[in-house]
């Protein structure tokens, strides 16, 4: 029979230093991925393993289920092979080079640039043995533990109860191959047996199976599979697998066995805080309790295959999943690179074969951002033939970036089709969202359209009652991500729509909102300690058990114009008491009740929001005289800090936005409207560009340049922050300061 030996330590080096002593699994960028300067190490870091003495008589293999990026393994000194790609399970035959005792494995991962995806992403790419390593022994009769990082055992369900076992047995001549499908309750829905073969297929039929169903009903089959010589079973494995069917309709969304299913949810990165990505099973599955608090019902799973044990996690909790490989960003010229996209999105679907959950193949993000060419165009039409030719039951998508003009070749090569879109963010205001997807629709109305990222970056620092697009507030988030799920509401014809993130993650490169080396977009904080005042808008729309929740409980000093009490819910009505006196009921309207002008005594005071039997929520808030500055993002971001020092808080210059005059926030196509206005723009990045003669129109010639939109919808502001620190403060307060002596038409 099968055994499995997990190791749980390891002696590392990195650089040629000397090795030392780590616990398994292990990333080397646990702390510098995260701190920020884009300087995490990135090179070759060597692993020795000891491993246990060999089982006479039995095979023996070493199983390494994540490797980042590429991994050589000896065994003894001997080379066994190397693996291309640090998202997969991969596998080698130890037993050429054991000994009766006394063996040693050596892993050299390299986390470098090279031609391996991915190179080039907004996250950290961290290195190291970040998932387990099992030490694996074998009867001599076993299924192919070399079949891309498979146990040799694929089911092909279908919603009727047909289904097709695929087993790829070895060193099984005279055996027999058994199949039992069993149900949830163990019990024995039907069976059957071959003669091993190579390739040996059982048939069985399973009558009136019971559906996997999403959320409402995850239903999760067993087959048992196993190699018996003889009356003794010689190996056997368990595939867990459901029976559902489903289809998306480009005008109505994804249905699910028949019946209409919205997919509403997350996406998500697999690391933690401290931890990068060698986190643990209970890591995993307070995930998946968050995702579930929300109201999720599909997670996609960006920007890699994920760990096997999240995707378990997700077939019994009922998770609809978008699996990917990390294609993404930045196309590689080159056959090498070529064919890791073809090995990558191999492993993957081979790997992940038999989950119910996954539903979908996705075959890049964002791959356009450096244009489109033939030979890209070949590689993303030649990946989504290979996941038709491997697994027919499902489909494939993409998330295209923004700026993909609605009718380019690449919107057509999926079976269906996500956008990743920051109107309201990056780009333009929240509100231009719904036009863009309705007139992609009447374009293309036979092309299923999903939303596959969107998000705002919320800091639980900053805090105003005038929220803008770009202050970095927990306010802005919650009032974009609120507008995000109207605009929704009002489309069923979106496929699905994936909010970017669930959780804060690493970006080593950023340094934005006072904070460094962080995407700080999640609805949840890195550490998953604080939800964000908009994850419970969303949980509002999406949950149906009674829930209150009063924002603001980290905007707690409130000036005289400040007190403002949003309450999120999804009851009828909310009744607002402070200090134990209620003030007001008034109706939810979109899941929202504002509560102006409340009235606040001097020093703390317990606002409560309830309604009938619900449980209450309550927060603090302090009447303050004036605004708390520390509360507001200090201009340009130069001064993150500058909250701790009271005297530069009083130093520090305003920016001045006048009504009816321009200002560096207005959008460029506004500014480039008014000579006066486009002359003052155009003065400043002829600066920055060295003194060279520019034209904010030259970075985008003619009608047909996807970038035209990005540029002209961009509010100046955050397009001068594109620059870096080629553009001071100073010279943005110069110029903001021309614009304001401007008027406007």
């Amino acid at each position: 029979m099968r055994t499995k030996t997990l190791m749980t330590t390891a002696q590392f080096a990195k650089n040629g230093e000397a090795f030392a002593s780590v616990a398994l699994p292990h990333t080397w960028n646990a702390l510098d991925g995260q701190d920020g300067g884009n300087d995490y190490w990135r090179g070759i870091g060597t692993y020795q393993i000891e491993l246990p003495n060999p089982t006479e008589g039995k095979k023996q293999y070493i199983e390494l289920k994540g490797a980042n990026h590429v991994a050589t393994v000896y065994c003894n000194g001997r080379e066994l092979g190397t693996h291309k790609g640090g998202f997969s399970t991969f596998r080698f035959n130890l037993t050429p080079a054991m000994k009766p005792e006394g063996n040693v494995l050596t892993v050299v991962v390299s986390n470098a640039k090279s031609d391996i995806y991915p190179q080039n992403a907004d996250f950290t790419f961290y290195g190291g043995l970040y998932r387990d390593v099992n030490f694996v022994e074998v009867a001599d009769a076993h299924f192919d533990l070399l079949k891309e990082g498979t146990d040799g055992v694929f089911v092909t369900p279908h919603a009727a109860g047909k289904t097709r076992v695929d087993l790829f047995p070895v060193n099984a001549a005279g055996c027999t191959v058994k199949v039992v499908l069993k149900d949830a309750e163990d019990n024995v829905a039907a069976e059957g047996q071959a003669d091993a073969a190579d390739h040996t297929v059982v048939k069985l039929d399973v009558k009136e199976p019971h559906l996997w169903n999403g959320m409402a009903d995850p239903y999760c089959y067993t087959c048992e599979a196993s190699i018996e010589k003889d009356g003794e079973v010689q190996d056997c494995v368990a595939v867990t697998y459901g029976y559902r069917g489903f289809h998306v309709d480009p005008e109505n969304g994804f249905f699910l066995n028949g019946k209409s299913c919205p997919l509403h949810g997350v996406s998500r990165h697999q690391d933690r805080q401290d931890k990068g990505w060698a986190i643990s099973r209970e890591d995993h599955e307070e995930d998946i309790a968050l995702i579930k608090e929300i109201g999720a019902n599909t997670i996609r799973l960006a920007h890699y295959q994920h760990d096997q044990y999240f995707y378990d996690l997700c077939d019994h909790t009922g998770f609809v999943l978008w699996a990917e490989i990390p294609f993404i960003s930045s196309f590689i010229p080159g056959q090498e690179a070529y064919e890791n996209t073809i090995s990558q999105m191999t492993e993957l679907i081979s790997q992940n074969y038999s989950h119910p959950s996954i539903f979908f193949w996705g075959i890049s993000n964002e791959i356009t951002i450096s244009g489109e060419t033939e030979d890209l165009y070949r590689n993303l039409t030649d990946l989504h033939a290979l996941c038709k030719k491997l697994d027919p039951t499902r489909l494939t998508t993409m998330a295209e970036v923004s700026m993909v003009p609605m009718t380019s070749e690449h919107v057509y090569i999926t079976d269906v089709l996500s956008y990743n879109h920051y109107f309201g963010w990056y780009v333009g205001d929240v509100e231009d969202n719904g036009p863009w997807l309705d007139k992609f629709h009447a374009l293309n109305p036979d092309r299923p359209l999903g939303v596959s990222e969107y998000g705002s970056e919320a800091i639980l620092k900053w805090h105003t009652t005038t929220p803008e697009n770009h202050d970095y507030t927990e306010e802005y988030a919650a009032y974009y991500h609120h507008e995000m799920l109207k605009t929704f509401a009002t489309r069923p014809y979106l496929w699905s729509t994936h909010v970017w993130n669930m959780f804060d993650f690493a970006a080593d490169a950023r340094d934005e909102g006072g904070v460094q080396g962080r995407n700080n977009k999640g609805l949840v904080t890195y550490d998953r300690k604080t939800k964000k005042d908009a994850f419970y808008i969303y949980q509002a729309y999406w949950t149906t058990k009674p829930m209150i929740h009063v924002c603001g409980e980290r905007f707690v000093d409130r000036a005289p114009e400040e007190r403002i009490v949003t309450v999120y819910t999804n009851c009828p009505n909310v009744t607002l008491v402070v200090n134990g006196e209620e003030v007001a009921t008034k109706d939810a309207v979109d899941h929202a009740v504002v509560f102006e002008n409340v009235a606040l005594n001097d020093g703390d005071n317990t606002v409560t929001a309830t309604c009938g039997d619900v449980q209450a929520n309550t927060i603090t808030l302090r009447s303050v005289v004036e605004h708390n500055y520390a509360y507001d993002l200090p201009e340009g971001n130069e001064g993150a800090n500058w909250f701790d020092d009271p005297a530069a808080i009083a130093a520090r210059k305003k920016m001045n936005y006048p009504a009816g005059y321009y200002n560096i926030k207005d959008k460029v196509c506004d500014l480039m409207a008014n000579p006066e206005a486009a002359a003052a723009v155009q003065e400043i990045m002829a600066a920055v560009m060295g003194g060279s003669s520019f034209s904010m129109m030259d970075t985008v010639p003619g009608e047909d340049n996807p970038m035209k939109d990005f540029f002209l919808l961009a509010r100046l502001n955050n397009l001068l922050k594109m620059a870096g620190k080629a553009v001071t403060l100073e010279m943005k307060y110069e110029l903001n300061e021309k614009l304001n002596k401007i008027k406007k038409d």
